[in-house]
């Protein structure tokens, strides 16, 4: 339950229009809620505030926090722009999901919407008493409070928001987190192999798309229910058509699998037009590579972020076999759902085939390259270690064939020979 709304907390991250609403009822609320201590004895103790005071700050709130959300709004979207162009698109859901930027827009906008309602009412007589006077002019400073440090901190957060740096430090952070809890569970709680006989029913997707997320805990909940044993087929990351099938499905006593159950289990497969972070470590590896190769592309000819890239994938591949330590996996929580592990060789394809084969030609991020994959080898497991040096051993065959100067392919030969 908990992993399905983590799942949908982080879509709705991704709507800019969220905060901003959850802001405006907040504001709307807040303004009404004061009317209500003129029904309490506060007024007796509370100082008077003259309605002139209160009416001039909201007045110069209403008409600068409009202009102030256009600002914001144009500010983010050129930082939005700017990282699409600089880094890769597939980063763009990270970077619209940064928080301070979402905070900054919801209150400036929040802040007009407050302060013109509050206007209205209290040009209107809706406040009639000291004490709700008191608490709208105590909510209109805090509320000008509120603004003034969210606008430095955003001040702040927007000079580096669609940063080449910025976005890859982003992408490395959602793929650390989707390694760790790959890790803390291979196989999204499931098994490794489930005995079962021949037969059974192959279940299909109904759109053309991404898997997004595999729901075990539902598939154990049908299996359990309708005594099945389901073998998942597409894991998230994979990409589905209608006649690709998503899982496999057998019956425990002679039967077949029926149609209702067959729709439960493919409604349990979120599949939609694009990969996300969460379930999929290997698209964090695939846009970190995206990032790295348009850097080495000729227009941009910026070999300081491919290196920059690499160290980024040594620290991922190095926590990865650390959370993969038998002390950090947790058991099997879905006995009736075998789940298969993510390939290491699929993910150190994904990872460094792109930075390896668009930087051939450039001697120190082949060097770099050749260094990180040295240090990946020596963390002490025996199949990133094999993929390490096949990797190697690519990355110097395309070396040979784009250095011409016998010099620098004397230096890549050299940070090769742990693995020649």
């Amino acid at each position: 339950m908990w992993d399905h709304l983590s799942f949908v907390i982080k879509r709705l991250r991704e709507r800019l229009w969220i905060k901003p609403l959850i802001l405006c009822v907040l504001s709307i609320g807040a303004v009404f809620l004061a009317n209500l201590m003129d029904m309490t004895d506060l007024g007796s103790f509370l100082p008077e505030i003259t309605k002139e005071s209160t009416e001039t700050l909201l007045k110069i709130m209403a008409s600068s926090m409009l202009m102030m959300a256009t600002f914001a709004v144009a500010s983010m979207v050129a930082a939005y722009s700017s990282a699409s162009r600089s880094a890769t698109p597939r980063s763009f859901p990270l970077i619209i999901a940064d928080d301070v930027s979402q905070n900054a827009l919801s209150a400036f906008i929040g802040a007009f919407i407050y302060s013109v309602v509050a206007l209205v009412a209290l040009m209107n007589g809706f406040y009639g008493g000291r004490a709700s006077q008191f608490i709208l002019f105590s909510l209109t400073i805090v509320v000008l409070a509120v603004i003034i440090i969210t606008f430095i901190r955003w001040v702040d957060n927007i000079a580096r928001l669609g940063r080449l740096e910025h976005t890859i430090t982003k992408v490395e952070a959602a793929t650390t987190e989707a390694i760790r809890k790959r890790q803390s569970s291979p196989r999204l709680g499931g098994v490794a192999t489930i005995s079962f006989p021949d037969g059974g029913r192959s279940v299909f997707g109904k759109d053309i798309g991404y898997v997004q997320r595999v729901d075990t805990a539902a598939l154990q909940a049908r299996a359990v229910k309708s005594q099945l044993k389901i073998v998942v087929a597409a894991l998230p990351g994979t990409f589905c058509t209608p006649n690709c099938p998503v899982a496999r499905v057998i019956p425990e006593a002679t039967g077949s699998v029926s149609d209702a159950d067959a729709e439960a289990i493919a409604a349990t497969f979120v599949i939609k037009g694009s990969r996300v972070f969460d379930q999929d470590p290997r698209f964090g590896l695939v846009v970190l590579s995206e990032i790295a190769s348009r850097a080495l592309s000729p227009a941009v000819n910026d070999p300081g972020t491919a290196i920059g890239v690499s160290g980024s994938l040594v620290r991922l591949f190095v926590m990865w076999n650390e959370c993969g330590k038998g002390g950090d996996v947790s058991k099997a929580q879905f006995e009736r759902v075998a789940v298969p592990e993510l390939s290491v060789a699929d993910m150190f394809d994904d990872a460094f085939t792109g930075i390896a084969r668009d930087g051939a030609g450039n001697v120190e991020v082949v060097v770099r390259l050749l260094k990180a994959l040295e240090s990946i080898a020596a963390a002490g497991d025996a199949t990133m270690r094999n993929n390490a040096l096949r990797h190697t051993r690519l990355a110097l065959v395309r070396a040979d064939n784009a250095l011409k100067i016998p010099d620098d392919l004397t230096a890549v030969r050299e940070a090769a020979k742990f693995a020649v």
